[in-house]
């Protein structure tokens, strides 16, 4: 229904983005990967994808045509929901999960939450020969740094709220951090300047 959708960015959590379209607010449930690309205020262009169900009416978005691609091919997999397709694409990139699927690396693809060993398997066979695209050198720095990042957002998050912020809050101060070269301890420090203006 929607390919992509361009707007300004009025708020952003570790997985979703809201953005203002003329002014109407649009809650895109997102990677944790796409949500940490974009910046509040900022115009953006979000790749989306409408999920509508009896029970369910969900947009998803990405900042990226490579993510939200891999998504659908993950969506598409028997017994294999958005969320568990979001949290494989906020533990690895599309090139690593593709490199995964094509070398069968079912204990690598089951490290991602949400995904078990008969999930893996049936995500293996399911998009083997669907992959191919994604491929070339895998960087495992970039995947090393998603993941050491998800741990940090969450440990800074727990912390705040801890001390009586909610998860709203936490989020919020934690993504208008420019945390990449901080440690959990400086990230706390500097999100708790942040909440305390």
């Amino acid at each position: 229904m929607f390919e992509y959708i361009k707007g300004r960015v009025d708020d952003v959590y570790l997985d979703k983005i809201i953005l203002d379209v003329g002014g109407i607010g649009y809650r895109i449930q997102s990677t944790t990967t796409s949500a940490s690309n974009v910046v509040k205020e900022d115009t953006v262009t979000i790749y989306t994808y409408l999920v509508l169900r009896e029970d369910e009416v969900n947009l998803y978005g990405f900042t990226t045509r490579e993510e939200l691609e891999m998504f659908q091919l993950l969506t598409s997999v028997t017994k294999v929901g958005p969320k568990v397709a979001i949290s494989a694409l906020s533990t690895y990139t599309p090139k690593k999960l593709a490199n995964y699927i094509l070398n069968k690396d079912i204990t690598g693809i089951s490290k991602a939450p949400g995904i078990g060993k008969k999930t893996a398997e049936r995500i293996i066979l399911e998009l083997k020969d669907k992959v191919d695209k994604y491929l070339g050198d895998t960087d495992d720095i970039d995947d090393i740094n998603i993941k050491m990042d998800r741990t940090h957002q969450q440990e800074v998050v727990e912390a705040l709220t801890a001390l009586g912020y909610s998860i709203q809050e936490a989020e919020g101060a934690l993504l208008s951090l420019n945390s990449k070269d901080l440690s959990t301890e400086e990230m706390i420090k500097e999100a708790l300047k942040l909440l305390m203006r």
